[in-house]
């Protein structure tokens, strides 16, 4: 008989954005939902506050140095992104052999992913010296860890209520007839300023909605260069957010028409949500995320000319200008309703993952 309440103890580093925290915290909460136990480690957890102000059924956040009082772990432990656990956490894993410990890697599409998914990876050194790891890779096809997606994440969908949203964001700004909605997650784009140049010009008019830290900062030095006040032109409404939870900044992906996300959480979320996005992929020094965009463009069959808005959005294409169609084409819709269709098709991460770790524990 298959086990439904393990304890699970999940590892997390906060490096310089939210996006492991928001990946940990979506896996806590859906196991937790799920009947586990979980425990979640994480150094810095103030983003918690605004991001799962409610907490979540069946976990437990606690603070990275008080594992160093930790003489026994649970049936899983994960460690998220490669995060390095505590010596005493190692010592607990090597006197628990039936523990399962997992590496909970970074999303990709690239070719590896399929091949070192599942691979385990011995332990040479320190106090778990000569315990396994196993390698948990997230993907987008069959053959790796899938994508996490809660398993009430459709009825939610078909519940939501668009204009109401619409409505209630505007507040008393009337909502302009066939006017676009854009969510507005960013680091500091080369492209953002042209962008916005595009979006006034057109003859659809726009709402960009920009949500808090990195993106508003970077969208008001874009409105100084600009000339512009801070709220945008007439035909570009700018519409600065606070920090949303995550149920929230669902929301904000599945109201609007167009998404612009950053990192690994929004982008998966901005799957779900079925309508066409731009991802603005974490910059690395030796431009590795280069490659690993393109693999992302291939494995999901994303149309040329949304190929394109990618390559100067993420400093790829040596254009200085944002080549912005008036009006989206029909294709990028198509392509964002299919990518969902066929992703939804995929068990998702954390149904893997439990199988996965079940085969493990009865061998």
């Amino acid at each position: 008989m298959k086990q439904t309440n393990w304890t699970w103890d999940i590892f997390c580093r906060v490096i310089d954005n939210h996006g492991d925290l928001g990946v940990c915290w979506r896996l806590c909460a859906e196991l937790g939902a799920r009947g586990h136990h979980v425990r979640l480690w994480v150094d810095d957890g103030a983003a918690l506050t605004w991001m799962a102000p409610s907490g979540s059924l069946g976990v437990e956040v606690r603070s990275w140095e008080s594992a160093s009082q930790i003489t026994e772990v649970g049936h899983v432990v994960v460690e998220a992104f490669g995060c390095f656990l505590p010596e005493t956490v190692e010592r607990a894993i090597a006197q628990q052999p039936h523990t399962v410990w997992i590496n909970l890697e970074y999303l990709s599409a690239e070719n590896y992913v399929t091949r070192s998914h599942g691979l385990p990876s011995p332990v040479m050194q320190g106090p778990a010296k000569g315990c396994t790891k196993w390698f948990f890779y997230p993907g987008f096809t069959p053959g790796t860890g899938g994508l996490l997606r809660e398993a009430n994440l459709a009825a939610r969908q078909l519940q939501f209520d668009v204009a109401a949203w619409r409505s209630a964001m505007s507040g008393q700004q009337a909502i302009r007839a066939q006017e676009r909605w854009i969510s507005l997650f960013c680091y500091e784009p080369q492209g953002l300023a042209a962008l916005m140049l595009e979006l006034s010009r057109s003859s659809q008019p726009t709402r960009v909605c920009v949500t808090a830290g990195r993106a508003q900062s970077a969208t008001n030095q874009a409105c100084q260069a600009l000339g512009w006040p801070l709220f945008g032109t007439d035909r570009l409404h700018i519409t600065p957010l606070p920090h949303l939870s995550q149920t929230e900044f669902d929301h904000l992906l599945w109201a609007c028409d167009l998404n612009f996300v950053r990192g690994e959480d929004s982008l998966v979320r901005a799957l779900w949500a079925g309508k066409p996005l731009v991802w603005h992929i974490y910059p690395q020094h030796d431009l590795a995320h280069h490659d690993k965009l393109r693999a992302f463009f291939n494995t999901t069959h994303m149309p040329n000319s949304l190929r394109r808005v990618h390559e100067v959005w993420n400093g790829i294409s040596s254009a200085s200008v944002l080549d912005w169609p008036d009006t989206e084409p029909t294709d990028w819709a198509a392509w964002g309703q299919t990518c969902r269709n066929d992703l939804t098709a995929q068990p998702d991460l954390c149904t893997q993952l439990v199988n996965w770790v079940e085969q493990r524990r009865v061998r």
